[in-house]
């Protein structure tokens, strides 16, 4: 009855040096996600994982504290390089920009994917009367 079990490495045992970074800045919330080249996270972050509740949430300050948090346990498995990506329209984007700059992490690039509609929605049909 002895199964033989398999050791799988984690994401903390892993080595890191090159990655992706998403932010997603909504106009209640901060999200970050960093990624290998590949698409696998590796480590995330809110700003409601960081601690804060409510309105407080879509604040720049507790976007920078999300920001900082994240890039601080990515830089501990080794993250050197990073591309970022940016979507949304919240205030957390500006905000997270500058902590990423002043983290020590080389961006080499900055893209803004916040979509954008090509036409938008139907209008309306003409009011009666």
């Amino acid at each position: 009855m002895a199964t033989k079990t398999q050791k799988t490495q984690t994401a903390k045992n892993k080595n890191l040096t090159k990655g992706n970074i998403y932010v997603v800045a909504t106009f209640n919330n901060t999200l970050i996600t960093i990624t290998d080249d590949n698409g696998n996270t590796f480590c995330w972050g809110s700003t409601g994982k960081v601690g804060f509740k409510g309105s407080r949430r879509s604040t720049p300050y507790a976007a920078t504290t999300a920001v900082d948090a994240v890039v601080k346990e990515a830089k501990e498995m080794g993250l050197k390089q990073a591309k970022v990506f940016i979507k949304g329209p919240g205030v957390g984007r500006d905000a997270a920009l500058r902590v990423l700059r002043s983290s020590g992490i080389r961006i080499t690039q900055i893209a803004d994917v916040t979509p954008i509609p090509h036409n938008g929605c139907r209008p309306q049909k003409k009011r009666k009367g």
